[in-house]
């Protein structure tokens, strides 16, 4: 940290936490990235929980003369979310909404990510009206501050079409609330004169026709590029013009705290077509045709965008024999009911009928078909990006063409990538004339950078100047077109913005250089570099999809933030510039990025080129562990001893909380684990007794037989001291199968057997590939070479043996038996109770997470599945080791457990202890739930 920012540091830690601000070169650096081409390392992150927070911050800003940046998710693609000085992060605070009454306006903290927001909204059959293609990561605040569109928003449903009030926070620590008369009262007695020029500047406006119809001309386009001018020309009221001025500011002008929108339909039926045209002209004709019918969306994929994703698997035959120039339509359409929705599809298909097409897929309502017509669209980004060459990024352009001269304007493009040596692919909103276009881009080399400068500026003139276009349709300006604002709007409009940065940023505090700036070279400042790591991680995008889901987001690095670090530690280690800063972050990482990484893999479910972080992770074990791999092989081939002893353990610890009380006992093993750094595990109150091996039950010949592996973690574990039910898991399976008439086959020497992921999670792969063999010879013989089906009763294990036996075995964990096996041999009685719901890492990765709801709301009236659980982070030992992950990850857990509720389900025996701990009421495996609830047919 500079000298020039101590003593603001010092003047900050006086209201806000120390944990909640870094300084430390770790996660400066990793907070210093977002999607795009650009990279600022900040001098001090700030994660800030309140309204009050942020005022004081921004006041104290203006006292230091320190430039502050506002960061949401980071999932900015145009530069943003980075800064060099002071950035501001939001913490769970920020996570709060409202719907009112009729669900035709929520209220949304800047904190709540846009897919949450809809998933709030869809009881009522409504949601927002931005639908970025980023919407499962990026945050309200991001969606309203970029003024974010997406496929179908257009710019008809877009933030600043469905504002209906802001709270809002200006430069100065004013807050400002548009749905408090008393707050807006007071916002009018002491800023009257910014009001006053606000209303000044819009009457000036509106009076020079000739820029009133430049910006309706530019609104009539999508487009971000610039501040949002046409608040000026649309409202008479300066709160009006203010609040839709801040849409689309991406935080130059002020901090939104809170926005609320007038929602819009969500229609349930929906269908989709594709449809394949000779050329780019016959498509854009097309698409100016759909525009005046009842469509929802229309993506246009140019043949290149088609090539990069031809040959995945369940994509439609024809794809790699299509003609050089062929263009297709990606259709949907979307209606309140069933026959709306084949009166809709009748119309686009005879709008469309004089065209000759190449090929076609005809409309489908069926999701599973359409799904796999999207994933077209949707695998073109990650298909570029996963074959993109080491050190390069891949940069997504956007722009926006007067429709009626969007095939001219492809057309142009496409001759510029080949003048300057672009292998780009275009695809996008052709409705809307938004077009995208994705290229690979190296900047290592001066030759490269110039490459990119000359490239930008002819797009930039032919898009803006030749075509009256948008350079960034819905992206936001950022640092990235910041350049070229005046370009695209003239001088007129550009100092227009300027006098509007200047009223409502006197002191030019809020992210300086974004969105405006007057140094036409801004763009090639700071670009990224992507050197290589590791060819698991080579390919990432720094885009963020990952965050939401990791556990360990706020706590330390998520995916993304490892990712960075562990490409800076590779550079320095290559370069040797400078070693101090490599030590420290490599100390830095091991706690920071290994030790609290609970490598379960989530993070690829939501990667759009599929990295795996964990495995990453486990690599870097190997290579630490390896020393441990003589001890690892012993507790290997001594299993028997070690669960044993594990069970004796379990109960001295249990016998000892009788003695002493558990709250108390749970006091001391915090204390010991404390001191010893980590090194003493932390057993809670919520830690079970050990649990006993079953012993095999006399076959029946003739009955339906299923061979039941018991994992090592239910065979160690029973219940909790203080949990009602005190039967082992294995008590309860055993009852259930016998009570839906099956007979019990355990494989011999069962106590030996482990799957092996306490070994492959440390890294130590052999050992952990030799328990799984065993385990599947094991299985292979009980179930008489694959004849019966095979029940693990924790999903982790279940999971382990699915992705890695080779023999041919019916693998099933517990919410995929019962409902396979069980479900028509038992009769469900609903208990009327809530419930709260737990689906696993490996649940998830199994697609069980709709079955397992499914289950259980055959079990009881009311299923709760939490908000912003994922993973619970407890992750095999984790939860004793590193607590703290397991706490960071289920932080929110506990005040969503409703009164009335006292038990929760999962189906990870591990995972349940952590849960029980930090919700107050005990988890326990489904299969408690369905016993308790079924009786036999007959």
């Amino acid at each position: 940290m500079k000298a020039s920012y101590q003593t603001f540091y010092r003047e900050l830690c006086r209201f806000v936490p120390k944990e909640c601000i870094y300084t430390d070169p770790s996660r400066t650096m990793a907070y210093g990235t977002d999607a795009s081409c650009y990279r600022l390392i900040p001098q001090i992150v700030v994660r800030l929980d309140s309204e009050k927070q942020v005022q004081q911050t921004l006041v104290l800003a203006q006292k230091h003369g320190h430039p502050v940046t506002f960061r949401a998710a980071g999932t900015s693609l145009s530069g943003q979310a980075i800064t060099d000085s002071i950035l501001i992060t939001l913490g769970d605070n920020w996570r709060q909404y409202k719907i009112f009454a009729d669900a035709g306006y929520i209220s949304l903290k800047p904190g709540v990510i846009g897919a949450d927001a809809n998933r709030y909204l869809a009881p009522f059959g409504r949601k927002i009206g931005p639908d970025p293609a980023s919407i499962d990561a990026c945050k309200i605040g991001g969606i309203a501050a970029n003024n974010a569109s997406g496929m179908c928003c257009g710019t008809a449903q877009n933030s600043y079409q469905t504002l209906q009030a802001m709270r809002l926070i200006l430069a100065d620590g004013t807050l400002i609330d548009t749905a408090d008369s008393e707050s807006v009262s007071a916002f009018k007695k002491n800023h009257n004169a910014m009001l006053e020029q606000l209303q000044t500047l819009s009457q000036q406006t509106k009076n020079n026709h000739h820029l009133a119809e430049l910006i309706r001309h530019k609104y009539r386009l999508k487009n971000t590029t610039g501040y949002s001018l046409n608040a000026l020309v649309d409202f008479d009221d300066p709160l009006d013009i203010l609040t839709h001025l801040m849409i689309g500011s991406e935080g130059t002008l002020g901090f939104i705290a809170e926005i609320t929108y007038q929602t819009v339909e969500e229609h349930q039926f929906k269908a989709s077509a594709l449809f394949v045209f000779s050329d780019i002209e016959a498509a854009c004709e097309a698409t100016r045709i759909l525009k005046q019918k009842p469509v929802s969306a229309v993506e246009l994929m140019d043949r290149g965008a088609l090539a990069s994703v031809e040959n995945e698997a369940g994509l439609p035959d024809f794809m790699p024999n299509l003609s050089e120039d062929a263009t297709a339509l990606l259709v949907e359409v979307r209606s309140a009911d069933a026959e709306g929705l084949k009166e809709k599809m009748a119309q686009i298909m005879s709008s469309i009928s004089t065209f000759t097409l190449e090929q076609q897929v005809p409309f489908t309502d069926k999701p599973e078909e359409f799904g796999r017509l999207w994933a077209i669209r949707k695998g073109i980004f990650p298909a570029i990006g996963a074959v993109r060459p080491v050190g390069s990024t891949v940069i997504i352009e956007d722009v926006a063409f007067p429709i009626e001269q969007l095939a001219a304007g492809v057309r142009d493009l496409r001759k510029l990538f080949i003048k300057h040596d672009y292998n780009a692919v275009i695809y996008g909103h052709a409705l809307d004339g938004n077009m995208h276009f994705v290229f690979q881009q190296s900047f290592d080399s001066p030759e490269q950078v110039s490459r990119y400068q000359v490239f930008m500026e002819d797009i930039a003139q032919l898009v803006a100047v030749e075509y009256k276009g948008s350079l960034k349709a819905e992206h936001g300006t950022g640092r990235n077109m910041a350049s070229f604002v005046e370009l695209e709007w003239g001088s007129e409009a550009y100092e227009l913005m300027w006098q509007l940065k200047n009223l409502l940023d006197p002191h030019h505090l809020l992210s300086p250089g974004v969105l405006l700036n007057r140094d036409h070279q801004a763009h090639l400042q700071n670009l990224k570099l992507l050197p290589a790591a590791d060819k698991r991680v080579d390919s990432c995008i720094e885009c963020g999809f990952c965050e939401p889901v990791c556990p360990s987001t706020n706590l330390s690095f998520t995916p993304r933030q490892r990712i960075v670090i562990w490409r800076e530690i590779n550079r320095l280690r290559r370069s040797g510039d400078d070693n101090q800063r490599l030590k420290q972050l490599e100390k830095d990482f091991r706690y920071l990025g290994d030790d609290t990484c609970a490598a379960t893999g989530l993070c690829a479910r939501r990667c759009p080129v599929g990295i795996n972080t964990g495995e990453l992770i486990r690599d870097i074990r190997t290579q630490r562990n390896m020393r441990y791999e003589r001890v690892a092989r012993w507790t290997a081939d001594h299993f028997t001893t070690l669960t044993t002893g594990a069970r004796l353990a379990l109960n001295t610890v249990a016998g000892a909380g009788k003695v002493v009380g558990r709250e108390r006992l749970g006091k001391i093993t915090k204390a010991l684990h404390v001191t010893s750094a980590g090194h003493i595990p932390l057993l809670t109150p919520s830690f079970p007794k050990g649990s006993h091996s079953p012993t095999a039950p006399k076959l029946v010949a003739g009955d339906l037989k299923v061979v039941y592996l018991p994992s090592c973690a239910s065979r160690t574990m029973g219940a909790s001291a203080n949990d009602t039910d005190q039967r082992p898991l294995t008590e309860i399976v055993e009852k259930l199968l016998n009570k839906a008439g099956f007979s019990i086959i355990y494989p011999e020497k069962l106590d030996s057997l482990c799957c092996g992921m306490p070994y492959n999670s440390k890294g130590i792969t052999t050992v952990a590939k030799n328990k799984l063999g065993d385990m599947e010879q094991a299985l292979w013989e009980a179930s008489e070479q694959g004849k019966y089906p095979i029940l693990i009763d924790t999903s982790p294990c279940a999971l382990r043996a699915v992705e890695g036996f080779t023999k041919p075995m019916a693998l099933f964990e517990p919410v995929g038996f019962v409902n396979h096996y069980l479900a028509d041999k038992l009769h469900f009685t609903p208990e009327d109770k809530p419930i709260m719901m737990h689906v696993t890492c490996s649940s998830v990765k199994m697609g069980l997470s709709a079955a397992m709801k499914n289950l259980l709301d055959r079990c009881c009236t009311q299923v709760i599945i939490p908000d912003g659980i994922h993973c619970c982070g407890f992750a095999g030992d984790k939860g004793i080791k590193t607590p703290e992950l397991n706490s960071n990850a289920l932080r929110l857990l506990s005040q969503q457990v409703p009164a009335n509720c006292s038990e929760g389900v999962s189906n990870s025996r591990t995972c349940e202890i952590g849960l029980t701990e930090h919700s107050g009421v005990p988890y326990r495996s489904i299969l408690y739930v369905v016993d308790r609830v079924t009786t036999p047919l007959s």
